[in-house]
């Protein structure tokens, strides 16, 4: 079996083959989300993962979620709506978002995070900092603060529900028949054996295509010389079983980047120090951006800069909200944040002029707003805290293009009779650049996408589910 995604039509499963009623490929959140509320209802499900731990993109990210209206923030007084959420999405985006995605994702959110919240997942609000773009404080995390915790309750709670997980299992084939009905998945296990898993529905949860170096080259150009943070698992595969399906793609050109990757560390510093007055200093001692507009589109600022790093700069009150990320404390063990005294020190630490500095660093006050149009509340306060950094690509955001049920549509804009995406195999809400990500948008996708999925694909099994709206 070749290592290419391959679509084969007019083979059946066979006899023998393994038969459940939804299959889902990839168990991140999207996956998951979507397997606990099908096992919840009765459904037979499976979870197909490459790994052999459930990881992929989620793990890898902060694990923020962002909702608005839910049953957390109404308990913390916190005034917020669907209405408000796709507002920031689509200014964020400056109107190109999806609309219809919009719609239906900041409807189906909070839903989804109340019921995660019955299956024991205990979510609290950030509420030290508003990240980029968000008019409201709706950042959902586990206390642990990490990708990796979500990804480990999730599994808990799909499992535990009932759904089935079959791990170290790589879908290679989708077959097909002459309706476009699909009608199994070819599974590939390590030792080169292979399983297939006949199903009456097929979601496909699985992953972009940021690991697909070709695929980055041909519709990610800017990004074709970043540093890639993502996880080796977004091959594209959906990307390439639409194209051989004759699906239609869609925003192939947004993707989230993030200029804040500690190099040569390799992990992410949160964006939260910018939000909390930190900067951006390059190798010549200057600032070269509003650090507040997002920390997606500050990777391609940085990528610009010579040596393509930039140091970020913050003080202790920026750190403070901080130090309890597992990343970030990880970057403090492996001294990766360099403590500066004062001016001197970090321009030393950076390698550039101290007048220079000193001139960035005396046009950060109280009321000021610089050439970028950053408005300062304050300035920063020595002693310095310093990290080197690079631009990143993280994940993707455009793929298969896809309904407000998410339904894969066709190239005729007609949904496939079984087929549904949604996470990073699917288009997300950011628009067709990197300037539109929000922050979250991608969690955002997975989880309410998940839970959309699941409902589509109880009707089409003839089954309902709570609607995702109410």
């Amino acid at each position: 079996m070749s290592g290419k995604p391959i679509v084969r039509r007019g083979v059946a499963p066979g006899p023998d083959a393994m038969h459940v009623q939804v299959a889902i490929v990839g168990a991140g959140a999207c996956g998951l989300t979507a397997a606990l509320r099908l096992a919840e209802a009765g459904i037979e499900t499976v979870l197909i993962e490459r790994d052999g731990t459930p990881s992929g993109s989620t793990a890898l990210s902060s694990g923020f979620i962002p909702a608005a209206g839910t049953a957390v923030q109404r308990a913390l007084g916190i005034d917020d709506d669907p209405r408000r959420f796709a507002a920031d999405i689509q200014a964020k985006a400056h109107g190109t978002a999806a609309q219809h995605l919009v719609q239906a994702y900041t409807r189906a959110i909070a839903p989804a995070m109340d019921d995660l919240g019955r299956h024991g997942l205990v979510f609290e609000v950030l509420d030290g900092f508003l990240y980029p773009g968000h008019a409201a404080h709706r950042m959902h995390t586990l206390p642990e603060r990490s990708g990796a915790a979500l990804v480990a309750a999730l599994t808990r709670a799909a499992t535990e529900a009932g759904a089935y997980l079959l791990t170290s299992a790589r879908v290679a084939e989708i077959l097909v028949d002459a309706r476009d009905r699909v009608v199994a998945a070819v599974c590939e296990r390590p030792d080169g054996t292979t399983e297939v898993i006949a199903c009456d529905v097929l979601i496909l949860a699985c992953n972009g295509f940021g690991g697909n170096p070709d695929m980055v080259r041909r519709y990610l150009p800017a990004m074709r010389q970043a540093v890639y943070g993502g996880h080796a698992g977004n091959d594209g595969s959906a990307v390439e079983w639409g194209l051989q399906l004759g699906a239609r793609l869609a925003d192939l050109g947004a993707y989230q980047g993030h200029g804040s990757w500690a190099t040569p560390l390799g992990v992410l510093i949160s964006w939260a120090v910018m939000m909390g007055g930190g900067v951006q200093i390059n190798r010549e001692g200057r600032r070269f951006h509003d650090e507040t507009r997002g920390y997606s589109e500050a990777a391609v600022q940085v990528l610009a800069q010579p040596g393509s790093v930039a140091w970020d700069v913050f003080d202790e009150q920026a750190r403070s909200l901080v130090s309890g990320f597992p990343d970030f404390a990880l970057a403090e063990s492996n001294h990766a944040v360099k403590t500066c005294a004062g001016p001197a020190e970090l321009a030393a630490v950076i390698g550039c002029d101290v007048d220079a500095l000193g001139r960035t660093l005396d046009g950060i006050g109280p009321g000021a707003v610089d050439t970028h149009g950053r408005v300062f509340e304050r300035a920063l306060q020595a002693p310095y805290y310093a990290v080197k950094v690079t631009g990143a690509l993280f994940h993707t955001q455009g793929g298969l293009d896809i309904d407000a049920q998410c339904r894969v549509l066709n190239e005729a804009g007609l949904p496939f009779p079984n087929l549904l995406a949604a996470g990073g195999a699917a288009r997300g809400v950011s628009g067709n650049d990197v300037s539109g990500y929000l922050s979250g948008n991608g969690l955002l996708s997975a989880v309410a996408g998940g839970y959309i999925a699941a409902a589509t694909a109880a009707a089409q099994i003839g089954r309902a589910l709570v609607p995702a709206a109410d």
